[in-house]
């Protein structure tokens, strides 16, 4: 296990399990919390082996949003410098704490109990799936403090849900439960448990080829926006490359021998 004062890391036969760590603020979101996020990311995905991660909050809830603390501070002069510069390629660093996890090249669960206020619900639309709690109260809740979703949300949230259901839930701010997100677009599952599930199914996910994993996500983060023919040569590439490779022959011959597969994560991402 890897562990900051924000976040804990531990790593489990290809599983990556995230947490926030600052229960005692629901996870409330200050600017050390925006830097081990998106430092724990990075750690993610500089480590070998890793072929799945859940992302979930210790304490009683996901994430509060950003901590009315720093809220305060947002007028200054520089932190709206900090909030203009592109500190992290395209991105500065809060939008890099939700764009991280979409950017990871293996899948990543959200499992989202409690509160996913504000920056939290935007953090956890950077997962690729999200597992949330029936009584969950989630929101956009930045117009409340007379300001507008700045952590990726306008791009994450116009890929999950109806452009009119992301307008409303932006114009007003209105708290909704685990229950209308499924039904907006935004849970992939309604779970009583989302840690348990979640983990349960990335680990049936690391039970995967690592190559496979990878070239799929890749594909399904390029469909949305790449020209249709690019996408089908990009497809066939894959397909290729995976053919070529020692895990596919391995997926093969476990297959047909009834056996559990013994994957070479070395070569994933090669």
């Amino acid at each position: 296990m890897t562990i900051t004062n924000r976040v804990t890391i531990a790593f489990d036969r290809g599983v990556a399990d995230v947490r926030l760590n600052r229960p005692d603020k629901l996870n409330a979101l200050d600017l050390p919390m925006f830097e081990a996020i998106v430092a724990a990311a990075n750690q993610v995905r500089d480590a070998n082996g890793v072929r799945a991660v859940v992302l979930s909050g210790v304490g009683r809830a996901f994430c509060a949003g950003i901590d009315m603390a720093m809220l305060a501070t947002l007028e200054s002069a520089a932190q709206r410098d900090r909030i203009a510069a592109r500190s992290h390629g395209e991105a500065n660093i809060f939008q890099r704490v939700a764009l991280a996890w979409r950017d990871l090249p293996v899948p990543v669960i959200a499992a989202v109990h409690g509160v996913a206020f504000g920056g939290g619900f935007q953090l956890m639309l950077g997962a690729d799936m999200r597992y949330v709690a029936a009584d969950a109260q989630l929101a956009v809740m930045e117009i409340r403090w007379g300001l507008a979703p700045d952590m990726a949300g306008t791009v994450l949230m116009r890929t999950l849900a109806r452009d009119d259901i992301v307008r409303e839930l932006c114009y007003t701010g209105r708290i909704f439960s685990g229950c209308d997100a499924r039904d907006f677009g935004f849970a992939t599952r309604v779970c009583a448990d989302p840690r348990a599930e979640a983990l349960s199914t990335a680990r049936a996910i690391a039970s995967n080829s690592p190559d496979a994993i990878r070239e799929t996500k890749t594909l399904l983060g390029c469909a949305a926006t790449r020209e249709r023919g690019a996408q089908l040569l990009a497809e066939s590439l894959a397909q290729n490359r995976l053919l070529e490779g020692r895990n596919h022959a391995e997926a093969v011959a476990a297959s047909l021998a009834k056996r559990e597969s013994v994957f070479d994560d070395s070569v994933a991402g090669a």
